[in-house]
């Protein structure tokens, strides 16, 4: 339903503008609600904002830290280019196997895999495993661990390519450095180390929507990590 704040009227109104009727995309947001997963995944047009982004860059390598019920990951799917593939992460085995069904309905069962287990263990097995260089990497998992997230995306992801980094805003209480949200405190310690970081270009930008007041990362990997995850002189 329509929220009654004029932002929400205004994404719904973007909605009916800029977008039509999706089956695939609909069936995934309700059979992800009749199994109980929370609706916090991406708005409608910050699901296809993912997918121009992908489509733009013409990625064909993409990374997602967050299933969910795979509705992001239908985006991101369906913006890769021929042969290309999307590797998502998910800790939540029911989460997963909805996801599944969700992508498999969409068409995308051989583009998109979804692998179960804790994203930093995966993370690290990726890099030994030499998995990548990924062209988009989108982060939306647990926030208390986006630093770490997003550390292990860069060493993942090629020179020119891009990191999305969602819910970074929280409601504003990112800027509060009394506020004891968690995940508002662990993206004041990504944001700490982002300035910094010389392997990325990045910028944030806030949002207002049918998913209230957060905003978003958006970096560009400028330098190239060698085998070890260390970047490259």
């Amino acid at each position: 339903m329509p929220g009654t704040d004029p932002w929400s009227h205004v994404d719904h109104y973007l909605e009916e503008m800029l977008q039509t009727t999706d089956p695939a995309l609909e069936s995934a947001l309700a059979r992800s609600a009749a199994a109980g997963l929370p609706s916090i995944q991406v708005s409608p047009t910050q699901g296809k904002f993912l997918h121009l982004l992908a489509r733009g860059i013409r990625a064909r390598a993409v990374l997602e830290i967050g299933t969910l019920g795979g509705y992001s990951a239908i985006w991101l799917g369906r913006a890769i280019a021929p042969e290309g593939r999307l590797l998502s992460l998910e800790v939540a085995p029911k989460h997963a196997a909805i996801a599944r069904e969700n992508l498999a309905e969409a068409g995308l069962h051989e583009v998109v895999e979804v692998r179960v287990g804790p994203a930093l263990e995966t993370l690290e097995l990726l890099a030994r495993e030499s998995a990548g260089p990924f062209d988009l990497v989108f982060v939306d998992a647990d926030k208390p661990s986006t630093p770490e997230y997003f550390d292990w995306s860069v060493r993942l992801t090629r020179p020119g390519g891009l990191i999305v980094v969602d819910n970074v805003v929280r409601r504003g209480e990112v800027a509060d450095e009394t506020s004891t949200d968690p995940g508002a405190r662990g993206n004041r310690r990504f944001l700490e180390r982002l300035r910094s970081d010389p392997r990325v270009s990045a910028t944030a930008l806030q949002t207002v929507g049918t998913k209230g007041h957060d905003g978003f990362v958006l970096a560009l990997v400028t330098e190239s990590p060698g085998p070890s995850g260390a970047v490259r002189a």
